[in-house]
């Protein structure tokens, strides 16, 4: 795929540029972002381009309006905070490609930068129906006469301004994109070993394809969060009131023996905080995973597997860690997740975390981010990657 250093090669000056952005943050009930990391991301695209010159079209989506405009998921709260990162105005239109898109895009100077209005107001956006995503492309591709992609948490869709855009314009891969590409393939073609995979969030179910195709490249698994107690079911342990995918304990358990022809060491927890309710204030207790009481739901790892989890990783080469090990947003069920992120920042291995909330427990937590040597804004796209799938945001780039 061509390159953003191959498009300043070529030069910007003068040029509109629609650079496809992941702005998809979360906001508060008062539109207040909270974590604006995936903004913060990509501000070296944007300041690259402004700096040789071009007049920067951003376009981006947030949260899932259904293809009417929504207040409630406007991009203007992001428009802010992106003109005090950059410390410029960013010009903001209040529609996407309609008449004060068209004003303001047409006033652009050389170094200005535009946010669009949330592409998902328009149903084109992420229609299934090629003409349509090509309608409302070719509204956007008039903006512009080149197109630079660094929203790699979204190249995993076949949307109107991912794929369909690419077709009408020049076409090159950001910064963040380049750097996502190259890293995540480095994951599963020839890592430093020993490398380990820490997972986990909720449900198995959402990380099957990634466990199958990684299985056979890593050197040890370590298995935490909700989805753990599945895994702990096909071992034949009870596990009282946590989260449980009965649907998925045979194939658990297929994994469990692959992994022991491979060689591969899955390490499950030993021990475990529990609960009687989900909820902040509930009472924790700690204990074995083969004494889980009745009436009683597991919420974290436990102390023991922390430490377990932590020496694994204290002497690997590579480290890609996707999914917390507990309920982190409450604190008393947070400390398996903190003792996890701690391990991978300080460990020497090249770590990896594959975004979504392994990212947002890293900022919640006031962790330093530079300690980790990548911290992906993909999240499903980061996991679709290593699933080994296509993914239509790089192949369109790639052809």
């Amino acid at each position: 795929m061509k390159t953003l250093d191959a498009l300043l090669k070529e030069g910007v000056v003068g040029r509109r540029v629609l650079l496809r952005a992941d702005l998809n943050v979360p906001l508060d009930d008062d539109a207040h972002i909270t974590d604006d990391g995936r903004i913060r991301a990509v501000l070296p695209t944007i300041q690259t381009l402004r700096d040789n010159g071009a007049r920067v079209v951003l376009c981006a989506h947030l949260g899932r309006p259904k293809g009417e405009p929504n207040p409630a998921m406007s991009l203007a709260p992001v428009a802010v905070r992106l003109a005090e990162l950059l410390g410029d105005p960013v010009f903001f239109a209040t529609d996407t490609v309609g008449p004060e898109a068209e004003k303001v895009v047409g006033a652009l100077a050389d170094g200005g930068v535009a946010l669009l209005e949330n592409l998902r107001f328009s149903p084109d956006e992420t229609s299934k129906v090629d003409e349509e995503r090509r309608r409302f492309a070719t509204q956007l591709a008039a903006f512009a006469d080149v197109y630079v992609d660094d929203a790699f948490g979204a190249v995993h869709r076949k949307h109107a301004s991912v794929y369909d855009v690419a077709t009408l314009l020049p076409s090159y891969a950001g910064a963040l994109v380049s750097r996502e590409v190259s890293v995540l393939s480095g994951l599963t073609s020839d890592p430093q070993r020993p490398y380990t995979v820490v997972l986990g969030g909720a449900k198995v179910s959402d990380k099957l394809a990634v466990i199958d195709n990684l299985l056979d490249k890593v050197d040890r698994l370590l298995v935490g969060g909700g989805m753990m107690f599945t895994f702990l079911a096909a071992q034949g342990y009870g596990t009282g009131d946590s989260l449980l995918e009965e649907s998925q304990i045979s194939k658990c358990k297929e994994f469990l023996d692959r992994a022991r022809t491979l060689g591969v060491e899955l390490l499950l927890p030993v021990d475990t905080v529990t609960a009687q309710r989900f909820a902040a204030d509930a009472e924790a207790q700690v204990c074995p995973v083969a004494e889980i009481q009745s009436g009683r739901m597991g919420l974290d790892i436990g102390p023991e597997t922390a430490r377990l989890f932590a020496a694994k990783l204290e002497d690997s080469a590579t480290v890609f860690w996707n999914g917390p090990m507990g309920v982190f947003e409450f604190d008393a069920f947070a400390a398996g997740t903190r003792t996890v992120a701690e391990a991978v920042g300080t460990s020497h291995a090249f770590s990896v975390v594959g975004g979504g909330d392994s990212a947002a427990a890293i900022r919640a937590m006031g962790l330093n981010e530079s300690a980790f040597n990548h911290i992906s804004t993909g999240g499903g796209a980061s996991l679709e990657y290593l699933e080994g799938k296509q993914l239509p945001g790089l192949a369109i780039l790639e052809s």
